[in-house]
C-alpha cells in the first residue's frame, strides 16, 4: 500500500493506520530527514527478521538503529551517557545523526543475539516522529540502498512502490528522499569516533 502523507499538514488518522500496521507486527517503509528506511516495531521478532530478509542480512549480524521521539527513551536501550555525551545529542537532536553508544542488556533481547551497541536516531522529519510518537516506542531504522551506480539510495517513493510493493505493507510517500545519509558518530570509546560524514555537521 502507498500512503501519502503531507509532513507539513499530518493526518492525524493516516499516523495512526501505520502506528497500527506496526503494532500487529508489520514492515514499513518511512522518510527521515535524510534518507527512506525499512522500520518495524523493535518488539515483533517476525517483523524484524522480515527486514533482515529484505537487507539480506542475517539477523545475529544485523546493525541497525533505532528511531526515537526525542531522547526520553534512550535510557531504556543505552548504559548510563555521560553528561557531556547527553548534552551534545541534546544540542544536535532532531537532526540528521545517528549516535552509536553503549547498549544495556534490553539490546540482547530486542536483536536476539548478544549486541553490545545501538545507534540512536532523532530524525528533524514530522512524519517519522509522529510515528513514533503514535506507536509510543522507538522504531527500527535500515536506510534502503539502490542498485543504481549515480544515487546510493532511491529517493522517490513511487521507485521504492514499485520496488516493494507486495514486500512491505505500508509505503509511506513524504515527498522526494535524500540521497545523502545520517553522519555517524561513534561515543563507545573514550572520543567521539566519525564513523560517516553525511548530512550532518559535526563540530
Amino acid at each position: 500500500m502507498l500512503l501519502r502523507i503531507n509532513p507539513n499538514n499530518i493526518d492525524d488518522r493516516l499516523i495512526w493506520q501505520v502506528a497500527n500496521c506496526l503494532k500487529r507486527g508489520g514492515v514499513i517503509i518511512y522518510p527521515t530527514d535524510t534518507v527512506y528506511t525499512l522500520g518495524c516495531d523493535l518488539t515483533h521478532t517476525l517483523a524484524y527478521e522480515k527486514v533482515c530478509k529484505l537487507k539480506e542480512i542475517k539477523p545475529n549480524k544485523a546493525n541497525f538503529s533505532i528511531v526515537c521521539y526525542d531522547l526520553s527513551h534512550i535510557s531504556d536501550f543505552t548504559m548510563n551517557v555521560p553528561t557531556p555525551v547527553y548534552k551534545t545529542m541534546k544540542r544536535l537532536l532532531p537532526g540528521p545523526y545517528t549516535f552509536i553508544l553503549n547498549g544495556n542488556n534490553n539490546i540482547a533481547k530486542i536483536f536476539g543475539y548478544n549486541k553490545k551497541t545501538i545507534g540512536i536516531r532523532v530524525p528533524d522529519n514530522t512524519i517519522s516522529r509522529a510515528i513514533v510518537d503514535a506507536v509510543g516506542a522507538p522504531i527500527l531504522s535500515a536506510s534502503i540502498k539502490n542498485e543504481d551506480t549515480i544515487l546510493e539510495y532511491i529517493t522517490d517513493p513511487g521507485q521504492l512502490y514499485e520496488a516493494y510493493q507486495g514486500l512491505v505493507d505500508i509505503i509511506i510517500d513524504g515527498g522526494q528522499g535524500g540521497n545523502v545519509p545520517s553522519t555517524i558518530i561513534d561515543y563507545t570509546g573514550k572520543e567521539p569516533l566519525i564513523v560517516r560524514e553525511g548530512a550532518g555537521v559535526f563540530p
